[in-house]
């Protein structure tokens, strides 16, 4: 909005058509360009007309912001596939360990049970000999008191 379209010639032309001299037709057509002007100056001051943003501008930003939405969706997408990679590495690391834990686990509850089962038999073992010396020995008694 740099200017407004004014066609001097045609203006200077139609008012020479009409019973102007040159001389007065040139001046008219300077003063109408003059007020044109000065008309277009006053509604930039008012309205801020340079701040305005034309569809040239406007279909720029929106180029430029589909560029960069799309570069960013690019990036989220890599991203996400990143670390979706590493959290199913992860996954499978920590469930390895728990699997290594698990099975040492296992074996060292084994290695509990045989040595309880080993004990309680040599308890049981020792009470029968125990048991059995002790009714050997009161029947030996009541036999040497009979």
């Amino acid at each position: 909005m740099n200017a407004i379209t004014f066609d001097t010639l045609h203006f200077a032309n139609r008012l020479k058509s009409v019973g102007f001299t040159d001389d007065q037709a040139q001046v008219i057509t300077e003063l109408q360009l003059s007020a044109n002007d000065s008309t277009l100056e006053q509604a930039r001051h008012d309205y801020h007309l340079d701040e305005v943003a034309s569809k040239r501008d406007i279909k720029e930003i929106e180029l430029t912001l589909t560029r960069d939405i799309k570069e960013i969706e690019a990036n989220l997408t890599r991203d996400i596939k990143e670390l979706e990679t590493n959290l199913t590495r992860d996954i499978k690391e920590v469930d390895m360990a728990l699997r290594h834990e698990i099975e040492l686990l296992r074996a060292d509850t084994g290695r509990l049970i045989a040595e309880s089962k080993a004990d309680l038999t040599r308890w049981i073992i020792g009470a029968g000999f125990l048991q059995t010396t002790l009714i050997i020995g009161v029947l030996l008694k009541i036999s040497h008191s009979i």
